[in-house]
């Protein structure tokens, strides 16, 4: 609804003598034969695209229809079709006059099994920078999705309500999630602290666990946009968030007995504190990689496995390290967490006083 309004808002607000629609319509049907669409275009610009003056003789039918195959030339390659694995071939239909609203009317057709995923790149009308498409999605029926593209954003990611859909979100953003935990260097640097001193593999999943379990609740805040926090703040915070650890890992140090489990223990909880300020960190990035509205809950779902995934390759990786060091030297293992403690203090200091002072938190 609101795109209508804002189309509507826009045409009343043009000069006189200007563009009198610069839209276009785009139908796209989901079904278990494949996508059908249909789409609307005004005949200003199917003149200026065609060079025919004035655009009223496209509202004779056979005019229309003698410059249906030019149009299609002109259209063809600027609307793409992807279902995820490869690009769909467009056979276009009949073409129709719609005197009603100038305009006229083009159908196609992609046959084949219902996609769990559509990709749709629509930059119609390059030589008009305010022209927009406004897209409506149905499935067997029914209204799914509503967008708008224009010449800056011109591609939609739309995945459909089915077993396949699901499948096809998990594809794509179980490993954005794995990839974004591991070129993360403050989220790993994080965790790795958390693992310095080392416990069971349990313990440690524990603790990774823990992690997740904070950072997704505000990752799934922020992406909802209904908690946000800038990043002159989520930033810095991250940055102490690795000074603390490292801190704590002295201090536990210190107080432990050789050869025994370190005294008051609170790493999980420190993970499960500091994964709710790493969530808005994560968040920041998954808004820029663009989460799908039609299919919010299962790439939110996908992307935490994805980070959990990768932040149990780094824990498998950091404790056979250790438990490899502490088979051959007690001594060496102290040395370790010593050192790799010194360290993340280091670099956590680094990136705070750079993110604050140098970059202003970005």
């Amino acid at each position: 609804m609101r795109a209508w309004l804002a189309a509507a808002a826009l045409a009343v607000a043009l000069p006189a003598g200007a563009h009198p629609a610069p839209f276009s319509y785009l139908d796209l049907r989901l079904s278990a034969t494949g996508v059908e669409g249909t789409l609307v275009l005004h005949d200003y610009d199917v003149a200026y695209e065609l060079g025919i003056s004035p655009p009223e003789r496209l509202q004779d039918p056979a005019a229309a229809r003698a410059g249906r195959d030019r149009l299609i030339a002109v259209v063809g390659p600027r609307l793409q079709l992807d279902s995820g694995s490869g690009p769909l071939a467009l056979t276009w239909g009949a073409i129709d006059v719609l005197p009603e609203r100038q305009s006229i009317r083009l159908a196609f057709a992609a046959a084949g099994p219902r996609p769990g995923m559509l990709r749709l790149d629509a930059y119609l009308f390059p030589y008009d920078p305010i022209h927009q498409t406004f897209v409506n999605v149905y499935e067997d029926g029914r209204l799914t999705h509503q967008a708008i593209l224009d010449a800056r954003h011109t591609r939609l990611d739309y995945y459909a309500g089915t077993a396949q859909g699901a499948l096809a979100v998990m594809r794509v953003f179980v490993p954005a999630g794995i990839e974004h935990i591991l070129i993360g260097p403050d989220h790993v640097l994080f965790l790795v602290g958390l693992l310095l001193l080392g416990g069971s593999l349990w313990r440690l999943a524990g603790i990774v666990t823990a992690f997740t379990a904070g950072h997704s609740v505000t990752l799934s805040l922020a992406a909802l946009d209904m908690v946000t926090l800038p990043g002159r703040l989520v930033e810095p915070a991250i940055a102490l968030s690795i000074v603390f650890v490292g801190v704590d890992n002295l201090l536990m140090r210190r107080d432990a007995t050789p050869g025994q489990p370190a005294p008051h223990d609170i790493r999980a909880w420190v993970a499960g504190a500091f994964g709710l300020i790493h969530g808005f960190g994560f968040a920041s990035v998954l808004r820029e990689f663009g989460l799908p509205q039609s299919a919010l809950g299962w790439s939110l779902f996908s992307f935490n496995v994805g980070v959990e995934i990768g932040q149990m390759a780094i824990v498998l990786a950091v404790a056979s390290a250790l438990a490899a060091v502490a088979r051959r030297s007690g001594t060496a293992a102290d040395r370790v967490v010593l050192g790799g403690s010194v360290a993340v203090i280091l670099a956590g200091g680094y990136w705070f006083v750079e993110r604050v002072f140098l970059t202003g938190g970005m």
